[in-house]
């Protein structure tokens, strides 16, 4: 059985997906922050017309 050792590449193209990476999430939960926000706005307004 024959393995093959290759190193994996750290550096900078490891560092620019970790940017990536960091970027897409922040920006993931800004949107469901904001969806929260918005249905937390949508419930409470559906709430105060029932009355």
């Amino acid at each position: 059985m024959a393995e093959k050792n290759s190193p994996k590449k750290h550096g900078k193209s490891g560092d620019a997906r970790e940017e990536r990476l960091k970027a897409a999430l922040k920006a993931n939960m800004a949107r469901r922050k904001a969806q929260a926000k918005a249905r937390a706005t949508q419930n409470d307004s559906a709430d105060k017309d029932e009355g």
